[in-house]
């Protein structure tokens, strides 16, 4: 997932949690012989409409209208031309939504829908599985559907042979949320012959849902202590510190308890596994690495392995294409695709700042530091700084306003990124006399 407001993770996570019987049906009629292929994509493709339609409402056409003009791109293009024009039209109908939402609260000074924030996130995973899917095709990973003018098959088979991709477009369990799941492995799974089908063990759907359960109530807790403490425009010097931990914490919570929901659902649904994974393909991997998130005192760290999928989509789909300032191209992207608000830009921006001067800076350390105490110091202060800056990029991504932006900018904790930029400044500075 991508930026959404505290407030809004809330309904997205009440019609994921009503999807799990139709994944565990799902799971189950996989296993029998009498459920063809053909039924189990009408099966993934007829869920994911019922729940567009039951969590947007008449939104639910602003998701429809683009999948289907991408199962027509992808169906009539030539393989090199694929990505191109599904690129460019995916991003742009999503940029003209976002700009209806700019237009409402920004112009209008209007809220807007909740159906219509949970329209623009699964436009904004739907784009996922487009781009992902015509860069398969592109580098021949995945053969095209035969299609076109050239083509004189029955409509009905043009229809059958673009099912999959419209099933997998649209398939329920990554409808509103879950990790980036491959054509590929969709495909693998919904082919998989009964026999080699299995059942998501029960015990491991009750301990992430105890896992899930846990990160609940620790939320309700620190949205206590965030809602009766002061805010950034209440707080005096050093206790805007706290202030910015601990919101970022609630944040983060948040989206924690939310990736472990999703990915529950995709494993329930059977999507989770490793069968049909390429051998040039990187294995699935979930979202919410906490662990590691918690604890790594580098940023660098933290930028792969947070919403993990995404980040990986975005290596693919910027980073690896990028020739000059392939790490300032992948945050531009991220910015954009998120939705250009003003705290996104700024956040997304002073991210890779922070991402290059954490190069730098831990590889200087690794030159100089030997002793073990000195460096069981430097690992303890760069993880609180790190932890800090994570901390202010979020606050000013999901704060998103210009009013909420200076606050932060004008408080003491725009000291932390200063630090590294100063030090990115003289380390990069010396990196060239050197060179």
């Amino acid at each position: 997932m991508g930026w959404l407001q505290l407030c809004f993770l809330q309904p997205i996570s009440l019609y994921q949690g009503a999807a799990f019987p139709f994944a565990l049906l799902f799971s189950y009629l996989c296993t029998l012989d009498s459920f063809s292929t053909h039924a189990r994509h009408l099966f993934l493709l007829a869920a994911g409409g019922a729940l567009a339609l039951a969590a947007m409402g008449s939104f639910a056409v602003l998701v429809f209208i683009p999948a289907l003009c991408a199962v027509v791109l992808l169906s009539s293009l030539r393989p090199p031309q694929v990505h191109t024009w599904t690129f460019f039209f995916q991003m742009s109908w999503q940029t003209l939504c976002h700009l209806g939402l700019h237009y409402t609260e920004y112009y209008l000074q209007e809220p807007s829908s909740t159906r219509f924030y949970i329209t623009l996130s699964s436009l904004m995973l739907l784009t996922q599985r487009v781009t992902s899917l015509s860069l398969d095709i592109c580098e021949g990973k995945v053969e095209a559907a035969p299609g076109g003018t050239r083509n004189r098959s029955s409509l009905s088979e043009h229809l059958r042979q673009a099912l999959p991709y419209f099933s997998y477009l649209l398939f329920f369990p990554a409808l509103l949320g879950g990790s980036l799941c491959s054509f590929q492995r969709f495909q693998a799974r919904v082919q998989r012959s009964s026999s080699l089908c299995p059942r998501y063990p029960f015990w491991a759907l009750v301990w992430r849902g105890l896992q899930i359960l846990g990160l609940e109530y620790l939320t309700v807790a620190v949205r206590r202590v965030v809602s009766a403490g002061a805010g950034l425009a209440d707080c005096r010097q050093l206790q805007c510190v706290y202030v910015m931990w601990s919101t970022a914490g609630l944040f983060k919570l948040t989206y924690y308890s939310r990736w472990l929901l999703d990915d529950s659902l995709l494993w329930a649904a059977g999507f989770g596994s490793e069968f049909g994974q390429s051998p040039g393909e990187e294995g699935y991997t979930p979202d919410a690495n906490i662990w590691t998130l918690e604890t790594t005192h580098r940023i660098s760290m933290f930028t792969r392995k947070w919403n993990h999928s995404t980040a990986r989509w975005l290596r693919r789909l910027v980073f690896q294409q990028g020739r000059a300032w392939p790490l300032l191209q992948t945050f531009a992207f991220s910015a954009w695709w998120h939705g250009l608000h003003p705290g996104q830009v700024f956040g997304f921006l002073c991210w890779a700042v922070m991402v290059e001067a954490d190069y730098l800076i831990h590889t200087s350390a690794n030159l100089f530091i030997r002793s073990w105490p000195v460096w069981l110091l430097y690992r303890t202060l760069t993880w609180a700084h790190t932890q800090l800056i994570i901390a202010y990029i979020m606050l000013a991504v999901e704060a998103r306003s210009f009013s909420s932006l200076r606050l932060l900018c004008n408080s003491y904790n725009s000291v932390f990124p200063m630090v590294y930029c100063i030090l990115l400044f003289l380390l990069a500075k010396r990196k060239h006399k050197f060179n």
